[in-house]
């Protein structure tokens, strides 16, 4: 544990000597008391962030107050991402600089070369560039925990089913995915989210799982009131994703960790306490009005016409995650009726098995992504790093005549903020 810890500190302040060195550079023309008193904030302000980030990942902050404890961690966060980014092309700097001396040893010494001031000034350069990049990304990474989080977006998409019942033509769904009640520091921002969809006045809610980041208790009075008051005419319906299992915590009475591998298709693995937590989180989404579909379907009938919906427990096809989804058993039952929707958190669920073997599964609702919670959306482009591992990863996408819609997810995970990608209330048609 101590040969861990100092290999932490140790890595972590290379990022720090490196910022410092930019800082160095810039502020060597300024008056000796300006100088000092930026160099030395630059270590109070550094030091005080990593006291308390270590106070609030050790536990120490959150029970005193929830908003303090991510806008530390969150601006910790930030702060070292910056640092990490600073560190580049400092290190770029200095790895050219030790190549060029060692060429420099095995060459003939000639008149001239590059003067001293040339190299002062390139290193200034440089340590501007640094503090450039350090500067735009804490400021970035900052405002996604400050105002990013709870930036709720409204996406509308019209999906044209060709076997779709008259009566069904205008549906309107709301779809939320990924709340991660438990990483929530803001309420009044939450309830303004759920009022947003609310006032889109949908005929029926789906939720494409992840309610909490693990436990069950992280869905409070306060939570179960903001998100039961989600209602509309034909119900709400929900599934659970990959965190709702509890499987990425670690339990007191339960030897092993995790869901083992991605292969995972029963829940043998889990300990009495998290088979109680689940069951918990089970009755939370009843105590809230949703009907929670465990791998099976309902019927929806509007006049003398009836379209199926299918929900799936987690079934994830890429990365480690279990896959305890049946949709054999889900989809039994549904196989006459003209339009099918599935419900299915993992996205990588579409590829792997809805499209190679239910061909007749006209859409599928899923999240899982977040968007990353980072990238670049606007109304001809849409980029985020989650695309490497996720071909379908947010908004809408077809093959052949089938549907599926990634929504971004209404919460956060790890970095409690969101920057480029916004927090969603999907709103979806039926044409």
């Amino acid at each position: 544990m101590l040969v861990r810890i100092l290999f932490t500190v140790a890595f972590v302040l290379i990022f720090d000597l490196y910022a410092y060195q930019a800082i160095k550079t810039l502020t060597v023309d300024l008056s000796t008391v300006v100088r000092r008193s930026i160099r030395i904030s630059f270590w109070v302000l550094s030091i005080g962030f990593y006291v308390m980030g270590l106070l609030a990942m050790g536990g120490y902050l959150v029970h005193a107050n929830r908003t303090i404890y991510v806008l530390v961690t969150g601006l910790f966060f930030a702060m070292f991402v910056a640092k990490m980014l600073m560190m580049i092309p400092m290190l770029m700097e200095d790895i050219y600089r030790i190549g060029a001396k060692i060429v420099s040893l095995f060459q003939t010494k000639k008149e001239g070369g590059v003067s001293e001031s040339f190299l002062v000034s390139r290193k200034r350069f440089i340590s501007q560039i640094s503090a450039g990049i350090g500067g735009l990304t804490f400021t970035g990474l900052s405002y996604g925990v400050i105002k990013g989080a709870h930036d709720y977006k409204v996406h509308r998409v019209n999906v044209p089913l060709a076997n779709l019942p008259p009566s069904f033509k205008g549906l309107k769904i709301g779809h939320l995915s990924d709340i991660h009640s438990g990483s929530f520091w803001d309420k009044e921002a939450v309830k303004k989210g759920v009022a947003k969809l609310m006032s889109e006045k949908p005929d029926i809610i789906f939720f494409t799982g992840d309610l909490v980041n693990s436990l069950s208790d992280e869905m409070n009075d306060d939570y179960i009131a903001i998100f039961g008051s989600l209602k509309a005419p034909m119900g709400v319906f929900s599934i659970l994703g990959n965190h709702d299992y509890g499987d990425y915590h670690q339990w007191p009475d339960k030897t092993t960790f995790g869901v083992g591998n991605n292969m995972q298709s029963d829940k043998s693995h889990m300990s009495p306490m998290q088979i109680e937590n689940l069951e918990k989180l089970k009755r939370i989404h009843a105590a809230m009005g949703w009907e929670l579909l465990l791998n099976e379907n309902r019927i929806l009938t509007k006049g003398e016409e009836s379209i199926a919906l299918i929900g799936v427990e987690n079934y994830g096809a890429r990365g480690r995650f279990a896959r305890y989804g049946k949709l054999d058993v889900a989809y039994a039952g549904t196989e006459d009726l003209p339009v099918k929707i599935l419900l299915s958190h993992d996205p990588s669920h579409w590829d792997s098995e809805v499209r190679t073997k239910y061909k007749d599964i006209d859409l599928t609702l899923s999240g899982h992504t977040h968007g990353a919670q980072f990238g670049i959306e606007t109304a001809g482009f849409k980029w985020s790093p989650i695309k490497y591992m996720y071909k379908q990863w947010a908004g809408i996408y077809k093959e052949q005549n089938q549907f599926l819609y990634v929504n971004r997810g209404f919460g956060y995970l790890g970095y409690p903020g969101r920057l480029g990608i916004r927090p969603e209330v999907g709103i979806l048609t039926l044409v």
